[in-house]
């Protein structure tokens, strides 16, 4: 029979085992973890040994500008651009994007347009320019005798933008996306291959000719791609008198090239 101090002697040693933080029983006899480890460190699973020959694999990051630089390069036509464009997934705005906004007019014209990026009713539409800022756009080319409608090469314009998907809440694009969309965009400018570029906003000119200050760059000539180009301020900020009739002068200064160059 069991005695009291048997007992009060059990209880002392399970109250010393929870102070310790043994506060579960896992099993019915002992374990000695100590002999069980050198016994592993001796003869360690099949499993462990395959593994210690395993070599590590070094995974490689994708470069997104090359892989856009090879997509572009690969195109021979509008079509075959807007395709390649189409299936590249390393832009992240893709997979916010309602649809590819890829471009407008006839791609004959004399007048090629550069924008920033698709607006909301620009992704909902899938093309350029669509909203209230298209529409005054198309009144200011009209002024000059242009429209994106015409199938005449010498009054026809061809609008596109540097990013082809609608960043969220319209901001503005991030360094790491005009550089990924700037291949296809040197492409879609080649194919189409104008006699002028108008860079429409401060994305544009950053895009194209690697400049901002679009209040300092408007109404000066520069080149874009081999091919003259005039910075603009875009639609969206034409709101005052004084852009207004900056807007005009420089629409002016296009004309009297175009007519230079018929």
């Amino acid at each position: 029979m069991e005695s009291a101090a048997d007992w009060h002697s059990a209880v002392a040693l399970l109250d010393w085992q929870v102070d310790l933080g043994a506060d579960e029983a896992i099993g019915d006899t002992p374990i000695d973890r100590f002999a069980v480890a050198e016994e592993l460190a001796a003869n360690p699973p099949a499993k462990a040994k395959a593994q210690a020959h395993l070599q590590p694999v070094e995974r490689k990051e994708i470069d997104a500008v090359e892989v856009a630089r090879h997509a572009a390069g690969a195109a021979t036509s509008l079509d075959e651009l807007r395709q390649a464009l189409a299936g590249f997934d390393h832009c992240a705005l893709k997979r916010g994007a309602k649809s590819l906004v890829f471009g407008d007019g006839n791609p004959a014209a004399r007048v090629m347009i550069l924008g920033e990026a698709p607006s909301r009713e620009d992704d909902r539409a899938g093309q350029p320019f669509t909203d209230r800022t298209g529409a005054l756009l198309d009144r200011m080319l009209a002024a000059i005798c242009l429209n994106r409608g015409s199938e005449d090469p010498e009054t026809a314009v061809y609008i596109t933008n540097v990013l082809p998907w609608r960043p969220p809440q319209n901001r503005d694009p991030a360094p790491e996306e005009i550089a990924m969309m700037l291949p296809f965009l040197q492409k879609h400018v080649e194919l189409v291959a104008p006699d002028f570029l108008v860079m429409m906003g401060n994305i544009a000119c950053l895009a194209a000719v690697k400049k901002q200050g679009i209040m300092r760059l408007r109404g000066t000539w520069d080149e874009a791609f081999g091919i003259p180009a005039l910075p603009m301020v875009h639609p969206t900020n034409i709101n005052q008198p004084h852009a207004k009739r900056d807007a005009w002068k420089d629409l002016l200064s296009l004309r009297v090239r175009l007519n230079a160059k018929a």
